[in-house]
């Protein structure tokens, strides 16, 4: 069986850093999906605008590896603790395979280069894309279902300062969107050294930060040259 990348996702995530762990967790994230060549037929998109959401399958591919483990720890967890690989949704896997449920925002049918814009992605910039499906209300939706130990972690956020100085460089949706990223605390759930700086680029900024107590501090925030 050959499987082919039908597209790519282009984000404001340039590395893995920072990501949010699951798709939807930060809604006014978006995420550009630009077919390959070989898949640029605006007749595969007949209909699509139809739905509100929808299923992207991909490719972690930045977690690749020789061989796999049958046991992970989710960061969540604090990383002391190993769960099942298939009871997680972490990246190292026998078959590195996301699934993602987005919101699409935007259908362009241009017959040389279709595009879909979507929200909400947990995708690093570059993604490979294996497939597209349609989200179902009745039948991918289970109000009912169980959360297993993902349960424990639900609601986490931390608080966020970011200082009027910094805000003031950089374009309002470009905070907001900062703001509810760097809500999910985007550091391992072992680190607790509160004099640590962590930094990650964003949205065309190199962003550094420190965590103190229960909230976080952006330090800075440097536009990236082009």
């Amino acid at each position: 069986m050959e499987i082919n990348i039908i597209a790519r996702a282009y984000s404001e995530f340039p590395s893995k850093f920072g990501i949010p762990r699951q798709s939807g967790l930060v809604t006014s994230l978006r995420a550009r999906i630009v077919f390959e060549p070989d898949y640029r037929n605006a007749e595969a998109l007949r209909g699509i605008e139809e739905f509100s959401h929808l299923w992207l399958i991909w490719d972690f591919s930045e977690a690749h590896q020789e061989q796999w483990s049958p046991t992970v720890r989710p960061p969540r967890l604090g990383g002391n603790r190993r769960m099942g690989v298939f009871a997680t949704r972490s990246p190292f896997r026998p078959n590195p395979i996301g699934l993602s449920c987005v919101e699409l925002l935007e259908v362009d049918l241009s017959p040389k280069n279709p595009t879909l814009l979507v929200g909400g992605a947990d995708l690093m910039d570059g993604t490979p894309i294996y497939d597209i499906k349609p989200y179902l209300l009745t039948t991918d939706c289970h109000p009912e279902a169980s959360k297993g130990f993902t349960q424990e972690h639900e609601d986490y956020q931390i608080a966020v300062e970011i200082p009027d100085e910094i805000a003031r460089t950089m374009p309002q949706v470009t905070v907001e969107k900062l703001r509810q990223v760097l809500a999910q605390d985007p550091r391992p759930a072992y680190h607790h050294d509160e004099d640590r700086v962590y930094g990650f680029p964003f949205d065309g900024y190199e962003v550094s930060f420190v965590v103190q107590g229960n909230v976080l501090q952006v330090h800075k925030a440097k536009k990236l040259s082009c």
